[in-house]
């Protein structure tokens, strides 16, 4: 990419009026130029520190400061280190629970760049029992991946409550035994002092150890206490019979039977039969078709949510857009549109993302049109499409993730998908401020 196209970047970011999307937006650019071996990269993170600096919300600047150094991390730089004891120490001058609320996102963020041990010094500061023992786990997780036992048998010791200690303790018996630790696993079980927890965890031991070539005596009062501790409910029957009875082309007949059961149980059994019946659009269309109102929504949105976990099919085209002719669910709308635009039917998901009456959610919906045409090279159709949110906060947001979208084809020759994520955290951002 040549120099000029960034150099343009950098005059378009310094039009962003919100100081602290400038200041994002600067070390984004300066990033995507890092990748590109653009020698001026430097001076895009001082522009962004110089933009984080003349905030004048002192919130603000912190969030702004951890973004930049996000992304200064990515660099490699051992400067972006720094950048995070910075945050730091600035957060711990502020007043409760604020404090807590931003040393949370510094931790996430560090957790996000797989920096564990600057995580796990900074989380010891945060009061909220339930923010730091989540926060731990977390960070045990992390460790627990990489195989360093040592370092989680520490921060299980540091949790003292309930039920995190004992979530802890399940998370690395369980490691313990993939790796045939026998020992140190039956060592945190006898430090168990939950009943609950550890009736959840034998019914995992026993079944480890019993598919495994260990001797007889190791695991069979296990497996004596994991059965005793296991049962099976007539609900659990009943829903494995009708599921079944779908499968085998009995729709009618089943819905027939759903009308005699509470709201929540029939919901908890139509759910089981689209998962069960995903590569079946026939099946997926009839039983659509069977339900009105909240129901349907509640149904058509897992259905959405489903597909859109795998990868985009023709044939369910038909199904999708009978979905968004019948919803007038806003968010519904939004998983529409994204469906299509992966699709590439930009004239349709244009059509259901005009119904969409939310800034929030028709940034959502008009942004996923927007990756989309980036992805088949449709810079101009991607703008267009971010023009659509009048909002002139939504506005400016979507703008400002296409453009850094734009460099991030032009630097990596893809995108990521992460639209959706991003204004959920703006979204989260702005309530706060």
């Amino acid at each position: 990419m040549s120099v000029d196209v960034y150099r343009e970047a950098l005059k378009l970011a310094s039009s962003i009026r919100d100081k602290y999307l400038r200041a994002v937006t600067y070390a984004r650019i300066g990033y995507y130029m890092y990748r590109s071996r653009n020698p001026r990269y430097k001076e895009a993170f001082k522009y962004a520190f110089n933009a984080a600096g003349s905030i004048d919300n002192p919130v603000l600047m912190v969030k702004a400061v951890i973004e930049i150094g996000t992304y200064l991390y990515g660099t490699g730089s051992k400067i972006a280190s720094k950048v995070f004891q910075q945050a730091y120490e600035s957060i711990i001058t502020f007043p409760q629970p604020l404090r807590d609320d931003l040393l949370e996102n510094l931790v996430g963020r560090l957790l996000e760049l797989d920096i564990a041990d600057d995580a796990l010094f900074y989380v010891m500061d945060i009061e909220d029992n339930v923010k730091r023992n989540d926060l731990l786990l977390e960070i045990l997780r992390v460790y627990l991946k990489k195989g360093n036992m040592r370092k989680a048998k520490i921060i299980i010791d540091r949790i003292e409550e309930e039920p995190w200690r004992s979530i802890g303790a399940i998370e690395a018996i369980k490691e313990h035994l993939k790796r045939e630790e026998f020992g140190s696993a039956i060592r945190l079980l006898s430090e168990m002092k939950s009943e609950y927890w550890l009736g959840q965890v034998m019914k995992d031991v026993a079944v480890y150890l019993k598919t495994s070539d260990v001797p007889k005596t190791t695991y069979e009062k296990f497996v004596e206490i994991a059965l005793s501790m296991s049962s099976e409910t007539g609900f659990d029957v009943l829903k494995s019979l009708l599921v079944g009875l779908v499968n085998q082309g009995e729709l009618e007949f089943v819905m027939t039977v759903l009308e005699k059961l509470s709201p929540d149980e029939r919901l908890a059994i139509l759910k089981d039969i689209v998962e069960t019946s995903l590569d079946r659009e026939e099946v997926l269309s009839r039983l659509l078709e069977s339900l009105k109102g909240l129901e349907f929504e509640e149904v058509a949105s897992f259905v959405i949510h489903w597909l859109l976990e795998r990868p985009v099919d023709e044939k369910y085209r038909p199904l999708v857009e009978m979905i968004g002719n019948r919803t007038t669910d806003d968010a519904l709308l939004v998983k529409v549109v994204t469906y299509l635009s992966k699709l590439r039917d930009f004239e349709d998901a244009v059509r259901f993302a005009q119904r969409v009456r939310g800034h929030y959610l028709r940034s959502l919906a008009f942004g996923s049109i927007a990756v989309a045409r980036l992805k088949v090279g449709d810079i101009d159709g991607a703008i267009d499409a971010a023009l659509e949110v009048k909002d002139p906060k939504w506005g400016s947001w979507l703008l400002s993730e296409i453009l850094t979208k734009i460099l991030e084809l032009q630097t990596e020759g893809r995108i990521e998908e992460d639209i959706e994520k991003k204004a959920a955290h703006q979204k989260a951002f702005w309530e706060k401020h």
